[in-house]
This record gives structure tokens, C-alpha cells and sequence, in this order.
């Protein structure tokens, strides 16, 4: 069949003749799968501090990642010289690797579905540098204007446009550009002799540099921060103990991401390790709780067309009412699992391994307005931000870092307060989960996930969300 041109961009040089080539000797030592990933990633990013632009960087990544599957074993090689000699040798590198009894003929290339989560009006990279410049001057100069307590103001820009192309065994040709912009601001300030205090906020999209002339402006994340870091001035230190805790809409989400999320890749679950492994059909959560993640939302951070393995994503039920109703599956764990890939098979660059990962993942909405929610509580902790936080997978005990938080005073929400940290259990907080908000929200576009060295954009959400019992860490 006859090809459009976007499937082949002159930055790879390659034809389907290529390909099938070059798979036939990705298979030439036995494998059951074989893959070619080829990348090209242009990158930009922009620093101001004290009103100057100190740092500004420009570069492009190429290169070309080759992968073989014999039953549970990978062959993984890659180059960043796309010369067929090279190529070649990286086929028989991973063919090498996974060197096993199977043996499968590869069939002749033809063209994937297409679809556009991101269409754009410009690409970042074809803006101007005077343009991008001056986005995070108008971050600086909000941010000053916000408070005279305000003394220090540090904004960023970054961006990249990705254009992958991916050629399987079993004759899938995918081809995907996807975009990226994000603004991030930070603030410090600071009252008489006291200590400084610091706020954060940012966003972005898969889009152009259009998205920051509409809701998520550079003023409006200067802003922010610079109000984080007033209300910051006045906090007071965080009690300890277990109490009863509300989860503000939006970022916050990171912490089901952490806690639960992670615990339902497949990979973790085929090897039994994760706190979720063999519990399918299972209650792990409250009624009250449905997660999703989902790849397909238009102009989303953690969206893409299709998965670095080239399936389409899809949006994927995880937990329903309470419910496990399935993982997060990869090529290589739906093989393995008798099952299906939920398109969640994502790779930093070429230079990685696809592994099952989330995309955008988040709790729907229920029924609770956050006004009842806050009434319902004598006294908790209302947390509106993080910084940060980990989790164990085998046993989803996680600790995050609270960088917003309030008290709840008999149903009203009191005092800022400061260095709070939430100690708990993945599937056990989600037990204590007892009213959900009618206020989903998703965050502004900032999330960046790690896993086994290697990071992807992610978006997170939940809505309001009252968790009975939680330990809190502070230090009143």
C-alpha cells in the first residue's frame, strides 16, 4: 500500500523496504515479537531569576531503540546513528539478547488508525525565542506586583515537540508528533527577620504557545505561588497524630498516583510484588471510589495518540465502586497475563525499554458538595498541595509532603499550617474513604512520573475526597 509522507519524515530517512529489513534480522536469532522505535525530540527551554534570563538551552535527541521478545525474555539495543550498518547491528544486538527456541516470520508493514488528542496552531519550537522569553518575563513581573513581602522570583520555560515512529513483527506502522509547553514559577518571600517562605505553580499542555494567553496564563501561576508563599508567613507548625484528613481537587491527585496508581501497573502484578497482585474482582477501596486512567484527553500532559509500542490509548477502569477491575498492561505483560495492552506501554526515549505506565489517572467525582465535606469534620487537616513523596509498591505504604495545608476546626476550616507530612497505606487509606466532592478537578499540568530510572509526563485529579483516618506527621 502507498504511504502518507507523515510517515515517514525526511529526519529518518527511511522507507518501508527499511524496516521490514531491518525486523527481519531483529528476528533472525528466534523471538516471538520483535519493535523499532524510532525517535526525534527537539527541545528548548528558558530561566529567569532577580528579572534576568540566566539559563537558555536548545537540543535535539535522534536515535532508534530495537526490541525482541522470546517468551519472558527482552532483547533491548539502541543507536543514535541512524546509518543502516548500525541499525543492523543493533537488530542483531537485541535478536542476540533474547536468543530463545521461538521463532516468528514478520509480515508486511501496513499504517495504523490515526487520530489528534493535540492539534496545535504553532508548535512551540516554531515560535520565536523573543516570544517564549517573554512569558516568563510577564511570570516575573506578576509575581513581583503580588506583594511588597515578595523578594525573590525564579520562572521557567520548557519545551519540546516529539515525533516518533514505530514498525512491529506483527506489521503495525505508527507514526505520532506530539507536542509540549510548560511554564513553572516559583516564590519566595519573606516577613521582617523572619524565615522565607516558598510557593509554587505551573502548567501546561500538549499544545502551542496559545494555551498561555487563555486560563493558564503566566500571571495566573505568578499568582499563585506568590499567594502560597504569603499564606506561608502566617502558618503555623502542623500537629502529629492520626486524624481525620480532606484531600483538596486537583494536584493532591498525585498522592492516589503514588499510593494506588503504581500498584496497578501490570508489570508489578505479573511478578506478584505490588499490594494489588491476584486481588482482581476484589474490594481494595470504598464504594465511594472509581479510578480511571485515560490517555485520549484532548491537549492533557499525560495524553498521547497512541503508546510508545504504538497502541491506541484507551481509557481504562482500574478500581469501579470499590471494585479491582484490571491493570495497566504493556505488550509484554498482556503476552504473559493471557490479556489485552490498555495502550499504557511508555518509554522516556529510545534509549529505554517500554514498561506499563499511567498517563491520566484520576478518581471520578461523587456526590458530597466540599462545603459538606468541610462540615462534616470536628477536627482534621485540609491539604490543598504537594511537594513531593514516595511509595513502597510490594507493601503501598507511602509518606507525602503537604506544602498547603489548613485546620478543620468544627467544620470550618481554621489556620494555614506547615510541615505536614501523610503516612499511610495505598489500599487501606482508600478503605477510610467516607465522602467524595462533586468538584473533580485535574491538575494544571506539572506531573512528571519516575519509574526504574526513567520519566514521562502525567496528569493526576480527584475531587474533594474525606479520609477518615490517616497519620499525619508534624512537628507541633
Amino acid at each position: 500500500m502507498s504511504f502518507t509522507d507523515s510517515f515517514f519524515p525526511r529526519k529518518f530517512g527511511l522507507s518501508t523496504a527499511d524496516l521490514e529489513s531491518y525486523l527481519s534480522v531483529a528476528l533472525s536469532h528466534g523471538g516471538d515479537y520483535a519493535d523499532l522505535y524510532f525517535e526525534y525530540v527537539a527541545t528548548s527551554s528558558l530561566g529567569i531569576d532577580e528579572g534576568i534570563v540566566k539559563s537558555a538551552s536548545q537540543g535535539v535527541s535522534l536515535g532508534v531503540g530495537v526490541r525482541v521478545l522470546s517468551g519472558e525474555k527482552t532483547g533491548y539495543a539502541y543507536t543514535d546513528d541512524l546509518s543502516p550498518d548500525k541499525i543492523r547491528h543493533a537488530c542483531k544486538t537485541a535478536a542476540c539478547i533474547a536468543n530463545g527456541p521461538s521463532k516468528v516470520e514478520k509480515t508486511g508493514l501496513n499504517e495504523g488508525p490515526q487520530r489528534d488528542l493535540y492539534p496545535v496552531l504553532t508548535a512551540p519550537n516554531d515560535t520565536t525565542l523573543n516570544e517564549r522569553v517573554e512569558l516568563i518575563k510577564r511570570a516575573d513581573r506578576a509575581a513581583r506586583a503580588y506583594d511588597s513581602r515578595v523578594f525573590q522570583v525564579r520562572a521557567s520555560y520548557a519545551d519540546n515537540v516529539r515525533e516518533i515512529l514505530i514498525a512491529t513483527s506483527e506489521g503495525k506502522l505508527s507514526y505520532d508528533r506530539q507536542p509540549m509547553a510548560r511554564v513553572n514559577v516559583t516564590v519566595l518571600a519573606r516577613q521582617g527577620e523572619g524565615s522565607p517562605q516558598e510557593g509554587y505553580a505551573g502548567g501546561g499542555g500538549r499544545m502551542g504557545l496559545e494555551v498561555f494567553e487563555s486560563d493558564k496564563s503566566p500571571e495566573r501561576y505568578a499568582r499563585e505561588a506568590a499567594r502560597q508563599a504569603i499564606m506561608q508567613l502566617d502558618a503555623i507548625d502542623a500537629p502529629a497524630g492520626e486524624m481525620t484528613v480532606v484531600l483538596g481537587p486537583g494536584w493532591p491527585g498525585v498522592l492516589l498516583h503514588e499510593a494506588v496508581g503504581h500498584g496497578l501497573e501490570a508489570d508489578f502484578n505479573r511478578k506478584g510484588v505490588s499490594a494489588f497482585s491476584n486481588r482482581i474482582g476484589q474490594k481494595v477501596a470504598s464504594e465511594l471510589c472509581t479510578v480511571i486512567d485515560d490517555g485520549t484527553m484532548a491537549h492533557r500532559r499525560g495524553s498521547i495518540n497512541m503508546d510508545d509500542e504504538g497502541n491506541p490509548t484507551q481509557q481504562n477502569v482500574l478500581i469501579e465502586k470499590g471494585i479491582l477491575r484490571g491493570y495497566l498492561q504493556d505488550n509484554l505483560s498482556s503476552r504473559l497475563m493471557g490479556g489485552a495492552s490498555t495502550g499504557s506501554g511508555r518509554r522516556e526515549s529510545y534509549q529505554h525499554v517500554p514498561m506499563p505506565r499511567m498517563t491520566n489517572t484520576f478518581m471520578l467525582a461523587g456526590d458530597s458538595t466540599p462545603e459538606e465535606i468541610i462540615r462534616s469534620v470536628p477536627k482534621g487537616l485540609y491539604c490543598v498541595n504537594f511537594s513531593g513523596g514516595s511509595v513502597d509498591i510490594t507493601s503501598g505504604n507511602f509518606v507525602f509532603s503537604a506544602s498547603e495545608c489548613y485546620e478543620i476546626e468544627n467544620g470550618r476550616l481554621g489556620r494555614p499550617v506547615r510541615g505536614a507530612s501523610l503516612i499511610g497505606n495505598g489500599p487501606e487509606a482508600m478503605k477510610y474513604v467516607s465522602m467524595v466532592g462533586n468538584d473533580l478537578k485535574l491538575d494544571e499540568g506539572i506531573g512528571v512520573c519516575g519509574k526504574e530510572g526513567q520519566s514521562v509526563p502525567v496528569g493526576v485529579g480527584i475531587p474533594t475526597v474525606r479520609i477518615d483516618q490517616m497519620t499525619v506527621g508534624g512537628v507541633a
